[in-house]
């Protein structure tokens, strides 16, 4: 069996690794190489009959593994509007996951639950929501699009006398759920987690950069579940929350925003134009992850309606034990969790509000950048970039799919591709802190490069 005194001695050793891999993160490859990934049959192996020296553990993980990784953190990788890591919140992690604390219960981890509600306070601030507006901590967007859904799912059944917490939904009135023609695959997904339906969702009309149109919205007799975004998946667009709202609640309606990597704009005085109208809204979700580059993962819930949330997650147990302060399993559908807010304090508390704002500007920066860049090299912007999303394509589907290819066998940088508006496109997402006006520079030749070897053909 391991003793407790060697966890030191291991944590050194995963330190002297970690350092390892960041020094070797600039000459290597974004993506992995044939080579490493073939590595990865290392792992391959019955489970072993005896226990294993657990500093040969750990080397064979850095060994077979380091290599194997997405270099994530370099900043030349543009996919899946996936963000960055900053330092300090990535060191904040490291102590977090020696404390190793459970968030569920205050009498768990008082100091777990305190930074809870610093950072409750500090993002409500930051976004300019109402005041009393409740944050719950969860993996990722997607369960954090649940939470805020289930909450106002719950809320207008309960208006019309239904509890759906104790009925469940066979009987239950019917709400209408209305959603962009455009909208993110986990608004589909979590409608059908919560018993919704996905073929019952009412898509509503999108211009050309998948923004909702709000006179497209039908009249609504009673209220209904109305999903909107800020920051399009592939164009970064935001739909007119204000207009949606002005539209939808005289009839008491739950406007959600899926704000998975665009809600940040509220937090950027250059960008709040965009933002306009969001803190409106009932329930919001966010991912400190993307944008704001936080340690993966760090889902955020925002609601309105403290009441609404909470009920929404209600659990009772003899061997609870309440207190008056927060109760992290009253904000969430998981009970056992890690303590995210810590490191998404520390990003917080290290960033302050100029910080936060200005590593927003600086993906748009660079976003914008890469767009001048690529129309000066001839390929054609599809998007209007308005915060952080590039949509690129050649002349033809085949030659952008093939260009596309070539970028990313070329090691240099990484992005995916998309179809928009009926036709292949290159899709660049700028999410990393760590990206500057050189990498992107560097990522433009690569690029053209790819482009000029793909016209060539499969020979070239």
């Amino acid at each position: 069996m391991q003793e407790q005194d060697e966890l030191p001695v291991l944590l050194n050793q995963a330190h002297r690794h970690a350092v390892e891999h960041i020094e070797g993160l600039e000459a290597r490859s974004v993506f992995p190489t044939a080579a490493a990934l073939e590595g990865l049959t290392g792992f391959d192996e019955p489970l072993p009959a005896e226990p294993s020296p657990a500093a040969e553990v750990l080397e064979t993980l850095h060994r077979i593994g380091s290599p194997a990784t997405v270099a994530q953190t370099v900043g030349r990788y543009f996919g899946f509007v996936d963000g960055g890591a900053l330092p300090v919140g990535v060191a904040a992690r490291w102590l977090a996951d020696v404390w190793d604390q459970n968030t569920a219960q205050y009498v768990m981890s008082p100091v777990a639950s305190h930074l809870e509600e610093v950072c409750e306070a500090w993002i409500v601030d930051l976004l300019g929501l109402p005041g009393g507006t409740a944050a719950g901590f969860v993996c990722g967007t997607t369960l954090a699009n649940f939470s805020g859904l289930c909450a106002g799912r719950n809320e207008l059944l309960r208006r019309r006398g239904w509890d759906v917490a104790k009925k469940g939904l066979h009987g239950a009135p019917r709400l209408r759920v209305l959603a962009g023609d455009d909208a993110h695959a986990s608004v589909f997904k979590v409608v059908s987690l919560l018993g919704m339906g996905t073929e019952c969702v009412e898509l509503i009309e999108t211009d050309e950069q998948g923004r909702m149109i709000p006179d497209r919205i039908p009249d609504l007799a009673e209220s209904a579940l109305v999903i909107t975004q800020a920051g399009n998946v592939n164009s970064g667009a935001f739909d007119p929350v204000g207009a949606v709202c002005d539209r939808v609640q005289s009839v008491g309606s739950w406007v959600h925003v899926d704000g998975a990597f665009g809600l940040w704009a509220g937090a950027s005085p250059a960008l709040r134009s965009l933002y306009e109208g969001c803190e409106r809204a009932d329930s919001w979700s966010v991912d400190a992850h993307k944008t704001l580059n936080v340690p993966y993962d760090s889902g955020i819930v925002l609601c309105r309606d403290r009441a609404a949330l909470t009920s929404a997650f209600e659990a009772s147990g003899a061997y609870f034990q309440w207190t008056d302060r927060r109760e992290g399993m009253q904000y969430t559908p998981t009970m056992s969790r890690r303590a995210r807010g810590v490191e998404l304090w520390a990003v917080l508390k290290s960033l302050g509000r100029s910080g936060v704002a200005a590593l927003i500007d600086r993906l748009v920066e660079h976003a914008g950048l890469f767009a001048t860049l690529l129309r000066e090299t001839g390929f054609e912007i599809r998007n209007d970039v308005v915060f952080n999303q590039v949509l690129i394509s050649c002349e033809d589907d085949e030659l952008t799919a093939r260009t596309l290819e070539r970028v990313q066998a070329s090691g240099e940088c990484w992005c995916g591709g998309s179809v928009w508006n009926g036709s292949n496109v290159i899709r660049i997402s700028v999410c990393d802190w760590a990206t500057s006006a050189e990498d992107v520079e560097r990522a433009v030749a690569a690029f053209v490069r790819a482009r000029d070897e793909a016209c060539r053909g499969p020979n070239g």
